[in-house]
């Protein structure tokens, strides 16, 4: 039985007749897609689908042997620890010694020779040293007439853009928390270089330390010395004999051991294989994002094309 014919029976009988109004469906069974359905869509664009993704698989291998090749060297090191510093030896004079001005912290401090190492002082002096400008931006630099390419010093590379090249994107330190061992990575161009340079920064980074370290450990020699001249008190002067003794210790350290902050376990040679661009991984991601970029284009293609098809149905 209909249900209208249903409906029309349960009306009340004379009078104008009940009329029911059923809105007009929003939406029909089938209008989704299911596997099979989009199996097929894309078996027919299946030419588009292959030129999308051998497209993108062409220009990532002519990327992969166009883009310029970077080498990573590594240095592998230890800090060095010293024997330990005045301030464990001596106990309460320690604190007396601070009170006079003396800096007897402990020699070899990670935490200091870490933050030389990763310093933009240190960064800035290897680079002067090195004379490195022209070779970060060779392609600003003019090597016939030996000056920038640019008249205008406001588009001449500076110190400021060396550095920001140099720290974010060749230099790089990582410190193992369980091993200790600290790596510093340089990353260029010229894989001799790379090498050289990573040798060189751990070479001066050991300098600096060790000119801190000769500095500080010669002023307290000397105000140690003027100290002993000037005080009777036999107490005293053993104290003041004592801290001048491991000053004196130190001194010697600082000036006889080139491996002051940091003790090389592994020094950086020329490296075989390059850091990037790696030519396979690039081929394959794009080859992937190919494919899933072509099959975007034939979903948004069947979206388009469902709705031209219900406007067309509605006019």
């Amino acid at each position: 039985m209909n249900p209208n014919d249903k409906l029309s029976a349960d009306a009340p009988l004379g009078g104008d007749r009940m009329v029911l109004l059923v809105p007009p469906e929003t939406g029909r069974a089938g209008d989704g897609l299911n596997l099979v359905q989009m199996w097929n869509i894309v078996w027919r664009d299946r030419w588009l689908v292959i030129g999308i993704t051998a497209t993108c698989t062409v220009i990532s291998i002519v990327y992969a042997l166009l883009a310029t090749q970077w080498w990573r060297a590594e240095v592998a090191m230890v800090p060095a620890h010293h024997q330990q510093g005045l301030a464990g030896q001596l106990g309460n004079l320690a604190g007396l010694a601070s009170l006079a001005g003396l800096n007897i912290s402990e020699r070899g401090d990670t935490a200091e020779a870490m933050a030389v190492l990763r310093s933009r002082e240190l960064a800035q002096a290897f680079i002067e040293e090195q004379k490195l400008l022209p070779v970060l931006f060779a392609k600003d630099w003019d090597a016939k007439a030996g000056r920038w390419k640019a008249s205008d010093p406001d588009d001449q590379p500076d110190m400021r853009d060396a550095l920001k090249l140099f720290e974010n994107r060749i230099r790089s330190i990582t410190e193992n928390k369980k091993t200790g061992v600290i790596t510093l990575s340089i990353e260029w161009k010229d894989k001799t270089e790379a090498a050289r340079w990573a040798n060189l920064y751990i070479v001066r980074a050991n300098d600096r330390m060790r000119s801190r370290a000769q500095i500080e450990a010669e002023r307290n020699v000397k105000f140690l010395r003027d100290e002993a001249t000037t005080t009777n008190v036999v107490t005293l002067q053993q104290s003041i004999a004592k801290l001048l003794e491991h000053e004196l210790e130190t001194l010697m350290l600082a000036r006889g051991n080139e491996e002051f902050a940091f003790r090389v376990v592994d020094r950086a040679t020329v490296p075989k294989w390059r850091a990037s661009p790696k030519r396979t991984l690039t081929v394959i991601l794009a080859t992937l994002a190919g494919g899933l970029l072509s099959l975007l284009v034939i979903y948004l293609r069947q979206v388009l094309r469902r709705q031209r098809a219900s406007a067309g149905g509605v006019g």
